[in-house]
């Protein structure tokens, strides 16, 4: 009994082998199978990522190439830009400035003015009391020749203070003119509408300072200058600045341009003044363009399913948005929707071709 026993446990753990080996070799069977169906799966998920690359190269820019269809899709719109004349513009650089010394003059002179005012009422009535006085003692002996000295002494010290008056009145005129011109200064001392509106802050005033080398005949009346993206506000010439800003150099002007056009004392804005001379130019809107490493750029169809990218100026902003360009070729055509999309299909296949 024994015996059988053995032989039975014997078999028992064959048996018990058998299946594990069987059943590891069904597992690893079943992870290699899983194995090349992952693989399989991950590599069907790329190629469907992957599109067809549609950028090549023409002249050493990329030149992109779409199908009517696809650009149907995407939203692609073109306009053919027609040249048309526009007023050569140059470019200023111009600061707002802080008039708090022009009001500081304004409010001295006022004060001096009134100084000189009391002064000459002094003077209106000590000068007819001393005639009265040396008449009175030169020829009747009425007044004393103490009460002569007294008017004396009244009528000098309103002379002396009269005197002092009109000296600073005279100081803060030179001062004025000197500081801010013949103009400005002007204004100030007649009380004009212009410096009111300065000290009230109705406008402020602007320094406009040209590139070194850049000359205008004569400044233009009126000029406009960027306070926004797209946004402008006209300026108008008040007169040649008196004092150069140091940093940049060139021809200097003042300007005046409203309180409510948003700029403020201290702020740097870019001034585009009319330089009296025309041009041809397009004028591209701004949904036509992309930036890309801080530069403008439009694209440009050359063909019915081609499109270059093209770097513009931006020197002259449109009225509106956008820029006038005079380097386009006469009746460009231009992407006006969809240039992002354009710039995107670029980096893509830029992607592409580094995998």
């Amino acid at each position: 009994m024994s015996k059988w026993q053995g032989a039975a446990g014997s078999w028992s753990v064959k048996l018990l082998v058998a299946a594990a080996a069987i059943a590891f070799g069904a597992l690893l069977g079943w992870g290699v199978l899983t194995g090349r169906n992952e693989a399989a799966t991950e590599a069907g998920r790329e190629r469907a990522i992957k599109v067809p690359i549609r950028v090549s190269s023409e002249n050493g820019e990329p030149l992109i190439t779409l199908d009517t269809e696809t650009q149907r899709r995407s939203g692609i719109e073109t306009a053919a830009l027609p040249s048309a004349t526009h007023q050569e513009q140059v470019r200023g650089y111009g600061m707002v400035l802080d008039v708090a010394r022009l009001t500081e003059l304004s409010n001295n002179y006022a004060s001096a003015k009134a100084q000189v005012q009391t002064a000459q009422a002094k003077l209106a009535m000590s000068k007819p009391a001393y005639e009265r006085a040396q008449r009175l003692f030169s020829e009747h002996q009425v007044v004393s020749e103490a009460q002569l000295q007294a008017t004396v002494a009244a009528f000098g010290s309103d002379q002396a203070s009269m005197a002092v008056a009109e000296a600073q009145v005279r100081t803060l005129t030179a001062t004025a003119y000197q500081e801010w011109g013949s103009v400005l200064g002007k204004s100030l001392i007649d009380e004009s509408p212009m410096i009111t509106r300065l000290i009230e802050r109705q406008d402020f005033l602007l320094q406009i300072t040209l590139s070194p080398g850049v000359i205008l005949a004569a400044p233009p009346s009126t000029a406009s200058i960027a306070t926004g993206k797209s946004a402008r506000a006209a300026i108008t010439f008040v007169s040649p600045a008196t004092r150069i800003d140091p940093k940049i150099q060139g021809m200097s002007f003042f300007y005046a341009v409203p309180a409510d056009s948003g700029v403020l004392p201290g702020m740097n804005v870019l001034a585009f003044l009319p330089s009296g001379q025309s041009m041809e130019a397009a004028s591209v809107p701004a949904s036509a363009v992309v930036w890309w490493q801080g530069r403008a750029w439009v694209y440009r169809r050359t063909a019915r399913d081609k499109f270059i990218r093209v770097e513009i100026a931006t020197d002259l902003p449109a009225r509106g948005g956008g820029y006038i360009v005079k380097d386009l070729p006469k009746e460009a055509e231009i992407v006006t929707g969809g240039s992002q999309l354009l710039l995107s299909e670029e980096f893509r296949a830029q992607i592409q071709v580094e995998d």
